[in-house]
């Protein structure tokens, strides 16, 4: 799955995109800087970047002209707390690709970046094989060996979103809110559940399995 790199030096801000993101499907990283952005740009894959024109130490400005130089095919999409005509033509000839002022409305963002993914062609919707086991996102179906079935809908996201970082821990905290949303005023207990019965449907499958870690949460590990 596509990885989208969160640059803004206002911490709930990034909180609210990366969630968004995350509830649509994609990976993320984030960086409160320029610097730090162009530091996570050069040590992990990042298939597309969001950044906020004003943050300290290197502003939005300096750090869109910096990636440009280090991938000019680079999708970019700039945000700003101002919607002045003279910043949106200084971004777009700085090689921005798209513009969202604050406030936004974070739906209209997963609709605009997967429309720039789109646009250069990178897929946004990918399938994760680990095993014999193969989970295909946009039909959540799941296929294991030669046999093809459904899950429900949050037993699919759960699994999907444990296989895609094999080997990551993941608090119950966490899975709720990227899965069942911020909002979910349920037991988080209901982790616990969906994971029974996740390990139930695949107990005669060798090739991973679900780990509790102990006062933390749940892990997928993958068997070669």
């Amino acid at each position: 799955m596509p990885t989208i790199l969160v640059a803004d030096d206002d911490a709930n801000i990034r909180e609210l995109v990366c969630l968004f993101l995350r509830n649509d499907g994609f990976d993320t990283a984030e960086a409160a800087d320029g610097k730090e952005a162009l530091a996570v740009y050069a040590s992990k894959q990042v298939d597309l970047v969001v950044l906020d024109i004003m943050m300290p130490i290197m502003d939005g400005w300096t750090l869109c002209k910096e990636l440009r130089k280090a991938n000019p095919d680079l999708p970019l999409l700039m945000l700003t707390a101002r919607g002045e005509t003279w910043e949106k033509v200084k971004g777009f000839e700085l090689g921005t690709d798209d513009y969202l002022t604050k406030p936004f409305d974070p739906l209209e963002l997963t609709v605009r970046v997967r429309s720039l993914l789109k646009r250069y062609k990178i897929g946004s919707t990918q399938t994760i094989h680990f095993g014999d086991v193969i989970l295909d996102r946009q039909t959540y179906k799941v296929m294991r060996g030669t046999e093809s079935f459904t899950l429900p809908l949050k037993e699919f996201e759960l699994l999907y979103k444990l296989a895609g970082t094999p080997g990551q821990v993941y608090t119950r905290e966490q899975l709720i809110d990227q899965i069942w949303g911020i909002d979910y005023a349920g037991d988080d207990r209901t982790i616990d559940v969906h994971i029974k019965r996740l390990r139930e449907r695949f107990s005669t499958t060798p090739d991973f399995r679900i780990e509790t870690v102990r006062g933390l949460g749940y892990r997928l590990e993958v068997y070669e």
